[in-house]
């Protein structure tokens, strides 16, 4: 069997101690397949604002979880959508870049995911100076997204900057690899034909929600709903704010809970503090170890989009919505995309976003519900987990698309494998041993 050495850049991987585990757990899966993976990512945390992984001094540190290889990057700090965070994010890709021309090691592919278009041209620059093919991988659409939340305009030069990267990317991609299933028609506005793009959901590891505690049905006193995720404009908690004030003025007996942090957290829980919301409660970030103790305690979650056609007719792949389907609760989604898990599995109630005074019907009915109905949604949620978010599954059909890209580039005249022995050398000044972080981190 042919075992790749496969590189991949994302500035926000992590590990399963941490906030994002898609990555790390597809990575674990090829590892059990006896191949190696690399994450080239920032040390500096995404969701908590500070640096987690890297001492004073040091610059980057290679470590270990799982069998799977992180090389972590000083990046520099930043708390908001400026250009402290454009200043970190062309600092990731610079110095990955430059870190892995370094490296006495040849990959069999590399990987670059789009959170944010440099680091995979950083991967595709770094494709080609070991002369291996590259991977993008697309998590979201630049620069379409800018452009529908209102950040841009279709015009601006930025605008047409990343367009042009994107197109760039895209083209000279060996495969393009995004969890959005009707990318593909995107793509091939773009000139990228349709066999090309791969399609691979974010997943999770099913075991993990096994320990939670069984979902009857049963509602509470008072009924909590729960938000677990980012406090970020891509889902507009203010909306349910404003629904959680509704329900306050009608008396309902309902708890609205936020767990989680991001950029528009300090602005929800002053607005929250405005409306004088009594039925509100925020709490900070935390490993999804602690977090599946908060998923037990819910009625059903809640998630929340914005209303753009636009965007979202190419459909959409949350983490969020994958952890509220394999916990068994029902999920009131206030949302529109081309594709719609909680609509298709009836595991929950869809209403159209942005509209505070729909989202309480939503919570009324969701009440007036019997226990069985909302039990049922429960297990229409583990089914939609097993059949479309099993890591296993996903991790399967990773395997498959990087061994055809590897074979295909090996028929190529000139081509060479890649190294899987040689390890980073001296040229880190501040490492530390493989393996120096946990590498039984408690699962995310």
């Amino acid at each position: 069997m042919t075992r790749l050495n496969i590189w991949w850049f994302s500035q926000y991987a992590s590990t399963p101690d941490q906030q994002f585990t898609t990555q790390h757990d597809l990575a674990k899966k090829l590892v059990d397949k006896g191949h190696r993976v690399t994450f080239f990512a920032a040390g500096f945390s995404h969701y908590k604002f500070k640096e987690i992984r890297l001492k004073a001094g040091e610059e980057w540190r290679e470590d270990e979880c799982e069998g799977v290889r992180f090389i972590w990057i000083k990046t520099p700090p930043y708390r908001a959508n400026d250009w402290k965070r454009a200043y970190n994010m062309g600092s990731f890709a610079w110095k990955a870049y430059r870190l892995a021309r370094k490296m006495d090691e040849k990959p069999d592919v590399i990987i670059g995911t789009t959170f944010h278009p440099l680091t995979s041209l950083a991967a595709y620059g770094s494709a080609r100076s070991k002369q291996v093919p590259f991977v993008f991988e697309v998590k979201d659409l630049w620069p379409l997204t800018m452009v529908q939340f209102g950040r841009l305009s279709p015009k601006h030069p930025l605008a047409v900057i990343l367009g042009f990267l994107e197109k760039f990317l895209a083209r000279r991609a060996t495969r393009v690899m995004t969890t959005l299933p009707s990318a593909a028609d995107y793509y091939s506005e773009l000139g990228v034909s349709k066999d090309k793009v791969v399609w691979i959901p974010n997943g999770l590891v099913l075991s993990r929600y096994e320990t939670l505690k069984p979902y009857s049905g049963q509602i509470s006193h008072p009924c909590k709903f729960v938000y677990a995720g980012g406090h970020v404009e891509a889902f507009p908690i203010d909306m349910i704010l404003r629904a959680a004030q509704i329900e306050q003025e009608n008396d309902n007996d309902s708890h609205f809970l936020f767990v989680g942090g991001g950029q528009d957290k300090l602005k929800l829980m002053q607005l929250a503090k405005e409306l004088k919301l009594q039925n509100v409660e925020f709490r900070d970030t935390v490993p999804k170890s602690e977090l599946y103790g908060v998923m037990e305690q819910a009625d059903a979650f809640m998630l929340t989009m914005r209303d753009l056609p636009g965007l979202y007719r190419y459909g959409i792949s949350f983490n969020k919505l994958c952890d509220y389907v394999a916990s068994g609760r029902p999920v009131l989604f206030a949302g529109n995309a081309s594709n719609n898990v909680v609509k298709e599995y009836k595991c929950g109630i869809v209403v159209h976003p942005e509209n505070p005074r729909v989202f309480a019907e939503a919570i009324r009915e969701f009440r007036n519900l019997s226990d069985e109905q909302r039990a049922e949604m429960g297990r229409n949620g583990i089914r939609c987990a097993k059949e479309r978010f099993d890591i296993s599954v996903l991790g399967d059909r990773l395997e498959r698309m990087l061994l055809s890209v590897a074979d295909d580039s090996r028929d190529l005249p000139g081509a060479s494998r890649g190294s899987n022995e040689s390890r980073p050398g001296s040229q880190n000044t501040g490492a530390t041993d493989s393996g120096s972080k946990d590498a039984t981190a408690v699962a995310l």
